[in-house]
């Protein structure tokens, strides 16, 4: 079957940047001229998305209400004749009928805010995508997944290399075989020590996976830090299904994290064509004072 639905959890509480979360989604901080979540949500789209399920929390509304319509700005925007944000205001708004949002009233973990969606998605493969994630990638990085997804089937995530002594920050593969930039994995490890990591392939926030997995996470232990883990019912799933690995082309930025975030924001700011020069400029100036 064709992946049509995908899986956003955006229900965390964005912690690791606080205090700038405390009211405000951190899907919702802005990278150059857009919220985070509008860079993951565009991504989706370019790789066939139909549908897109948000699994939310508490003070999350901002998120439904950035993909509606927005009828005094848009009216304002007309009588002012400003045009050309008119349109880009509108290309933010979904379709009616290609978005869900779900609660998830417990911070149980990302396998629990997975199985929140169940209904939702049916019987039918999905991807999922962590919206702390922005992949500047060409063609887009599910876009690349679902390609190669339409090959081979079964269950992709994605992965991106690290420098080897850094491993230990991530959740690596254990490679089977390899053809091109697509692998065969024979298993998964979070957060190796350097001298046993089977693979400095980490994985990113992208995944292709079966309906399966849900049965699986129903009745899923909690695992590391108290919660229910997605990457513990992905290597039982592991057992019964194959699983592959992509290494994507293109960049990952983790908006999740205070230099991660500043990052991403200082990247989207060079490629956009408004603000490249005077970012470039910008950057210059501020070298010169170090």
């Amino acid at each position: 079957m064709r992946v049509r639905k995908a899986v956003l959890p955006v229900a965390g509480f964005g912690t690791r940047v606080l205090p700038a979360t405390k009211t405000i989604p951190k899907e919702m901080l802005p990278v150059v001229d857009r919220p985070a979540i509008q860079y993951v949500v565009d991504e989706a789209l370019e790789a066939g998305i139909e549908h897109i399920v948000f699994v939310t929390g508490r003070n999350k509304g901002a998120i439904e209400d950035y993909f509606d319509i927005s009828y005094e700005l848009e009216e304002s925007l007309k009588k002012k004749n400003k045009a050309a944000i008119l349109e880009q205001v509108q290309e933010t708004l979904l379709p009616a009928g290609t978005a869900s949002f779900v609660r998830q009233q417990s911070p149980l973990g990302l396998g629990h805010a997975i199985w929140c969606a169940r209904d939702i998605v049916g019987n039918e493969p999905f991807a999922v995508l962590l919206p702390d994630v922005i992949v500047k990638g060409q063609p887009s990085c599910l876009a690349q997944m679902v390609k190669a997804y339409d090959e081979v089937g079964g269950n992709i995530v994605a992965v991106d290399p690290v420098p080897i002594e850094r491993v230990s920050s991530y959740g690596v593969i254990a490679p089977e075989s390899r053809d091109g930039r697509l692998i065969k994995m024979s298993g998964m490890v979070e957060k190796p020590p350097v001298e046993s990591a089977p693979s400095n392939l980490a994985i990113t926030g992208r995944y292709i996976l079966q309906p399966e997995v849900f049965g699986l996470l129903a009745d899923q232990g909690k695992g590391a830090g108290g919660e229910i883990q997605l990457t513990d019912s992905m290597a039982r799933l592991m057992e019964m299904q194959d699983f592959f690995a992509y290494e994507f082309e293109g960049l990952p930025y983790d908006c999740g994290s205070k230099l991660g975030y500043f990052e991403a924001v200082l990247a989207f700011a060079l490629d956009n064509p408004e603000t490249a020069e005077g970012a470039r400029e910008l950057v210059r100036k501020m070298a010169g004072g170090l």
